[in-house]
């Protein structure tokens, strides 16, 4: 068998299996890994690690405490930061990484933008990344541009609104983006006050037009039409490191630290376990399920040009 069948079998293999089940995205920080975990088996279905992928070996520490992980591209692909300083599109079926760069100080999330451009934000260092997307080599070596983002702990694309979303300090920020492919730029359009300082998660309500967001003390709904923020009824909404939401039969994934900043079990917003595994280091979690708030039906894997 040919190495192109090989990936073209794997490739239907893992979205015949990954659409089957309710599947689980895992940042792992005990052995600074993707886990995909089906959540009704209770099966690891699916595992990413720096070491075992074409990272460069002097690059291995980039990758040290992967802090998010999003499907992305109709889950064909995962977009990841880690507080190492690495930012990384990554192939499913092959472990391939196709676009890997350093985000600065503590990256702790990233986002596509519509041309395939990729945009991080990293909470010491306090910056915005953005970077032209080039994956004739792996390790990115071309234009970025810097934002200042106090505290940046997350990016949100808003299709919609040809937006992108991200805290900083106790405000909100919305960033337009001039689609240059070449030469790309963020322009800051809008700012609505937090509920509180320390803002951490933000991410897509799953088939809503709101945004999840998290503090240290609060688990809210954020409602792009009204610009208003709704705090939820979680059996402990404090602390929460992730929110991921899916279909009706889907209940609310939230992340809460047993230790530190991590944990080894999956729990709802009213606290049930999903998935427990003894020795995980568990800081971000998210259903394996496509973003329609972010990203178009057909997600097609596309390439700045």
């Amino acid at each position: 068998m040919t190495k192109q069948l090989i990936l073209i079998a794997a490739l239907l293999f893992f979205s015949f299996n990954a659409s089957a089940q309710k599947s689980i995205l895992l940042t792992e920080q005990a052995k600074n890994r993707l886990l995909i975990v089906d959540q009704q088996s209770k099966q690891i279905i699916w595992e990413w690690l720096p070491r075992q992928s074409n990272i460069a070996p002097e690059h291995f520490n980039w990758f040290k405490n992967i802090s998010e992980a999003k499907p992305v591209f109709n889950r064909k692909y995962v977009l990841l930061t880690a507080s190492g300083g690495a930012v990384a599109l990554v192939r499913i079926a092959d472990k391939k990484t196709l676009f890997y760069a350093n985000g600065g100080s503590n990256p702790h999330s990233a986002e596509l933008l519509p041309d395939g451009n990729i945009v991080s934000a990293a909470s010491t260092g306090n910056v915005m990344t953005l970077f032209k997307v080039d994956t004739t080599n792996a390790l990115h070596s071309g234009y970025k541009k810097t934002y200042y983002l106090k505290e940046g702990h997350n990016v949100v694309w808003d299709k919609k609104r040809q937006l992108l979303w991200a805290t900083s300090g106790d405000t909100l920020k919305a960033f337009s983006y001039n689609r240059n492919c070449l030469k790309p730029e963020l322009t800051e359009k809008e700012k609505v006050l937090l509920p509180g300082p320390e803002a951490h998660d933000l991410f897509p309500v799953f088939g809503k037009d709101e945004l999840w967001f998290t503090n240290v003390s609060g688990f809210y709904k954020f409602s792009l039409s009204t610009k208003r923020f709704t705090k939820s009824t979680a059996s402990d909404p404090q602390n929460i490191k992730s929110v991921s939401s899916g279909p009706a039969d889907y209940p609310v994934i939230t992340m809460r630290p047993k230790e530190q900043w991590w944990t080894d079990e999956v729990t709802d917003n009213m606290g049930k376990s999903l998935y427990l595994l003894k020795g995980l280091k568990i800081y971000k979690a998210r259903w394996f399920a496509d973003n329609k708030f972010s990203y178009p039906e057909k997600h097609v894997f596309n390439l700045c040009k």
